[in-house]
């Protein structure tokens, strides 16, 4: 045998042998949910796009049709999903010697409440918030379009994991 044939063995059966030690738990939903309401998501700070609640509220409702087997319903569903835009900062970081920032952050900050219908146990109710930064050189008009698709992203990712993960 070639050492390219001993290297693939050796690596397949560390593989084998690894994938046995770590058990990677994944985001999963209780099969008996079967329908999911999304509310209007609410404004409630000032500065950022008109239409921001909106952009969250329709990424949100695409992320679960899109991941999930959900059925998105107005009447009675399983599980109802609300959300509130608590904050929509922009903050300078990383100051330089001339006193300007080098970097300004961008965190959009929105509280969700869980109510899960058929388990109580998983209902919650937490504030999710992601930030990126961007150079001091740009202005909020030039990068909003390209950032806020990121911070909503995020935020909905890390809800549906809070939502479905096992943890």
């Amino acid at each position: 045998m070639t050492w390219k044939i001993w290297l693939n063995l050796f690596l397949g059966i560390t593989l084998f042998w690894l994938s046995g030690c770590y058990s990677f738990k994944g985001a999963s939903l209780s099969a008996d949910i079967k329908t999911i309401q999304i509310n209007n998501i609410r404004m409630e700070t000032a500065g950022g796009p008109t239409n921001l609640g909106l952009t969250v509220n329709e990424k949100l409702k695409e992320y679960f049709q899109r991941n999930t087997t959900l059925k998105i319903t107005n009447q009675n569903p399983d599980l109802l999903v609300e959300g509130t835009i608590v904050g929509y900062e922009l903050t300078p970081m990383a100051p330089t010697t001339d006193d300007k920032a080098g970097l300004n952050r961008i965190t959009l900050r929105v509280n969700f409440m869980v109510t899960n219908r058929l388990d109580e146990t998983k209902n919650f109710e937490q504030e999710f918030s992601f930030y990126q930064d961007f150079p001091q050189n740009q202005t909020l008009t030039q990068v909003e379009k390209t950032l806020i698709p990121k911070l909503t992203d995020q935020i909905i990712l890390d809800l549906f994991n809070k939502i479905a993960g096992d943890w």
